[in-house]
């Protein structure tokens, strides 16, 4: 966590942003626009709580590219349908639960062996939150909680990564005022990395071999030529696909979102089958209930005060369901990721750990 408190840099945030037009169209999460979308300006100053040590609640149940070029399997790819393998010896999955967020995200991969083992030394590291909306400030669940990406971008660095870079494709404002107002900006520059913008000019038409349904895409660069890529999702309801998290998240760095809305599940499996995370840290410190992927209103958030971390995307976000009260099965990316191989959703056969 920065140095400044909570509870002052919303106060200084929140004076400083004024009234932002979200005119722009919202296909980055799946909505219609809305011209009477609040501003952060709307919220009324006791709406937006700090955020205590303390957990109110712990008990859970288990438009086109520029660049036509053609770019193989990513880099960080190993096989093509095969989850990212966890280390021996150490749990599948671990849920860390009650206390503030860098410690959630520190004692989760401790217990995965230590961020050393998906982030070798000298690695060029990109960190992918779910930076959905460009209006609201964390406590609404719609982005992800920024010392959660704080916590990940300050540890790639102390296991010796090259560069850590964050990125997200949001709408809404200009990219700038999404990072900002989400507060992942702040928290990433404090830890030492780097916000980085996604220019259309850098997204590459790329085959998909193993897609089904979804053949290409136009995917941005970077993420294609990342040594280490770490997918770090808010846990939230949403309109369309039931859930965002892990495997939706990948949304946000390709150019056309609108086409993957037409068989969202099984195209959202396809696009896993090519971005293959090293590590999945689902942030479920405040999740959003209902009326996501914006949300707006506080009464929609539960806190929580957890976060899922796993090698295996399929199996982080087939525990995530279950903060919801759904199973694997009653989302269709997951039981289509499963089914295609990307990684394991059958909960009662993983080894996990519960902190």
């Amino acid at each position: 966590m920065s140095k400044m408190s909570r509870r002052e840099f919303l106060s200084s945030l929140l004076a400083g942003m004024g009234a932002i037009a979200v005119d722009q169209v919202l296909i980055a999460c799946g909505v219609k626009p809305n011209l009477e979308v609040p501003t952060a300006t709307n919220v009324p100053p006791t709406s937006v709580p700090s955020q205590p040590s303390t957990p109110t609640s712990t008990t859970v149940s288990p438009t086109k590219s520029t660049s036509k070029t053609s770019v193989p399997t990513p880099v960080q790819s190993e096989t093509a349908l095969s989850p990212s393998a966890t280390p021996p010896g150490m749990p599948d999955l671990v849920v860390a639960r009650g206390g503030e967020p860098e410690d959630l995200v520190r004692r989760a991969l401790a217990a995965l062996g230590g961020i050393e083992k998906f982030v070798p030394k000298g690695a060029k590291v990109i960190v992918k939150p779910n930076i959905c909306v460009a209006y609201h400030t964390y406590e609404y669940a719609a982005t992800t909680n920024p010392w959660v990406v704080g916590a990940l971008v300050k540890m790639c660095l102390e296991a010796g990564a090259s560069s850590v870079q964050v990125m997200d494709y949001g709408f809404g404002g200009t990219p700038q005022e999404a990072y900002t107002i989400s507060g992942i900006a702040e928290q990433v520059k404090a830890a030492g990395g780097e916000m980085a913008y996604m220019p259309g000019f850098k997204y590459i038409t790329t085959e998909i071999p193993n897609g089904v349904d979804l053949k290409k895409s136009d995917i941005f660069e970077d993420i294609l030529k990342a040594d280490v890529l770490i997918d770090v999702p808010i846990a939230k309801h949403h309109g369309e696909a039931r859930l965002t998290l892990g495997m939706k998240n990948w949304m946000g760095v390709i150019r056309n979102r609108s086409a993957i809305h037409q068989n969202l599940g099984q195209r959202i499996a396809d696009l896993n089958t090519l971005i293959r995370p090293k590590l999945t840290v689902v942030d479920a410190v405040r999740i959003l209930m209902a009326n996501g992927p914006t949300g707006g209103d506080l009464n929609d958030v539960k806190k929580l005060d957890t976060v899922i971390a796993s090698p295996d995307i399929v199996a982080a976000d087939s525990y995530a369901t279950t903060l919801f009260g759904m199973k694997p099965d009653d989302i269709d990316y997951i039981r289509i990721g499963a089914a295609m191989g990307l990684g394991r959703s059958d909960l009662g056969s993983l080894k996990i750990e519960e902190i």
